[in-house]
């Protein structure tokens, strides 16, 4: 598969086959495609953790402990229904790669923007490098990954932040999704410095 197939049919999968995780060796190569993302002045702002097995099970308690704190009243079955979500996002899949922005705070050129782009660069390399292989993966972010407890379950520093989770596993989706884009041309103006006609 050539790039620009890769980049035109990959999709989010959604859900996934309740399968054993990814062997290693696949993992770590999707890792090492996203280390090849462009980056500012090399300051590889990145960090990635493997979240597999019993894993995913303390995983899932963290993120419902922190819902059910979070929540007015969680005995309300409103409340219950978010919470009941939040715990299951873990187990959505058989390998998640939690996708870390971990800053060199020393490095005065490093600048936080260009730091995220760069992650945001680093888990594109690995959804496509996921696509090429056949394997299925969704990229998923949001205030659960943000919140104390779960940064605390990753040992990460008040500065890092958790800018995705990426989870993997072999798609169990029914039917292709169909994406539309918006044209480019209503996207796109050309600046070319010539008077228009």
């Amino acid at each position: 598969m050539n790039v620009s197939d890769a980049i035109r049919t990959r999709r989010s999968v959604k859900i996934f086959k309740d399968t054993a995780p990814l062997d290693r060796e696949t993992v770590e190569s999707l890792i090492e495609a996203a280390t090849w993302a462009p980056n500012h002045y090399f300051t590889e702002p990145w960090k990635f953790f493997v979240v597999e097995g019993e894993g995913r099970k303390q995983l899932s308690d963290v993120m419902r402990k922190w819902a059910v704190a979070k929540a007015d009243d969680p005995d309300s079955p409103d409340a219950e229904k978010r919470i009941m979500k939040v715990a299951a996002k873990p187990l959505l899949a058989p390998t998640i790669i939690m996708v870390v922005l971990s800053r060199d705070l020393d490095n005065k050129k490093a600048i936080y923007t260009e730091d995220v782009c760069a992650v945001a660069a680093a888990t594109q390399n690995m959804l496509l490098e996921a696509h090429s292989k056949g394997i299925g993966a969704i990229w998923k972010s949001g205030p659960a990954y943000q919140a104390e407890p779960v940064k605390d379950f990753f040992n990460l520093r008040q500065d890092e932040e958790i800018l995705g989770a990426v989870f993997l596993g072999e798609s169990d989706m029914r039917k292709d999704v169909k994406v539309n884009r918006i044209p480019i041309q209503e996207k796109t103006e050309w600046i070319t410095g010539e008077s228009e006609q």
